[in-house]
């Protein structure tokens, strides 16, 4: 059996019908850029998260972007997160003017609180827990930490639509918080595309008003403009999708935590792997899976035998922490992040696998460690 770690095409076929459908009316009738399907899906998300404001961006990379100018982030302001993260979060701070500055994860592989706390500094501004894998970090801990230090948090809710903390959706929590619709995300389209969401008006004006080029809601750059804008539109054709997707949304997240619950009961009893929390291990924590990351003896050994048996597996972001990334100017020693690196992995993970595929890579992971 051959089972890639994520097959594209399924996106497409799982529905084909159904989204040939809907891109063909969409096309028809010109609905290109900015359309009653931008707006649609914006309302539909608000619902979803019951936030008060969603702005369809083109990627979560520009919706960090936007929001840390929209909070008006200042040249230098330092913004703490973890080195378990994509570079594209850290990227999008330094291209805002500030200065990332990345710490440990704990023994949860979520960013460590303590660590933190252990990094501020008076030229502190933000703290940015990352929602990584779809799971939740301890956000008690950090707003209390931003409490006591004046800091603003926001979230890097890219991989975690639908995640829940203490019964909140994770991106709902700080100030604003963004989300990914990058193809194989939970919820995807079939491009690049993003949001922002916030409770706080003018974050959510300023954002509008930065994705296209400084217009207002008529699409009209006013002589008094004061917004420096940029191009940061989701494409309408791509919300027209989302709003379809987003209607079947909660029996995906239902498929995804089954077969999360499938792993964790399979590997239970091998002590040679760490498994992350089960989806019914923690009653604050709603966590959606957009990967099942896990910890492994001889990860590289379990690679190559499950490609050899046609099982594709990923080591997460090519196996680097951002810290690693000494090019970009980072020189922080974080051991416990590095540690893990050496012995993350991937397993396929997503909404379209069949349960001949589940059991296939469970019977396969088993074998190695008999």
């Amino acid at each position: 059996m051959q089972v890639p770690f994520f097959d594209w095409s399924r996106l497409y076929t799982e529905r084909s019908d159904k989204f040939r459908e809907i891109m063909h009316e969409t096309c028809m009738r010109g609905g290109f850029i900015l359309q009653k399907d931008v707006v649609k899906f914006e309302e539909n998300l608000r619902t979803f998260l019951g936030v008060k404001h969603a702005v369809a961006l083109s990627d979560a990379t520009n919706a960090i972007l936007l929001g840390l100018r929209a909070s008006g982030i200042r040249p230098g302001d330092e913004v703490i997160l973890p080195s378990h993260g994509f570079v594209a979060a850290a990227q999008s701070i330094h291209h805002a003017g500030g200065v990332p500055i990345l710490v440990e994860i704990g023994e949860d592989w979520m960013v460590d609180p303590a660590a933190m706390e252990k990094a501020i500094t008076e030229r502190t501004r933000f703290l940015m827990p990352v929602q990584v894998n779809g799971r939740t970090c301890d956000m008690d801990q950090i707003q209390a930490i931003a409490h006591r230090h004046n800091l603003i948090v926001i979230e890097d809710s890219a991989q975690a639509l639908g995640a829940k903390y203490k019964g909140r959706p994770t991106g709902t929590i700080g100030q604003w918080g963004c989300y990914s619709f990058y193809p194989s995300k939970t919820l995807g389209c079939f491009g690049d595309g993003g949001a922002l969401v916030t409770n706080d008006d003018e974050i959510a004006r300023r954002v509008k008003l930065m994705r296209n080029h400084g217009a207002n809601e008529d699409k009209v750059i006013e002589p008094d403009i004061a917004v420096w804008g940029t191009n940061s539109r989701l494409d309408n054709i791509h919300a027209a999708i989302l709003n379809y997707k987003l209607g079947y949304y909660a029996e995906t997240l239902d498929r995804r935590r089954e077969i999360a619950k499938r792993y964790h009961d399979a590997f239970a009893d091998l002590e040679e792997i760490s498994r992350p929390p089960g989806p019914d291990s923690d009653s604050d924590r709603v966590d959606v899976f957009q990967n099942y990351e896990l910890e492994a003896d001889r990860r590289d050994e379990l690679r190559s035998h499950l490609r050899a048996t046609g099982i594709g597996t990923i080591v997460q972001w090519g196996g680097l922490g951002m810290h690693q990334m000494r090019g970009l100017g980072f020189s922080q020693e974080l051991k416990r992040t590095d540690r893990f690196f050496e012995r993350s992995l991937l397993l396929p993970m997503n909404h379209m696998l069949t349960d001949a595929e589940v059991n296939y890579i469970i019977d396969q992971v088993r074998q190695f460690y008999r």
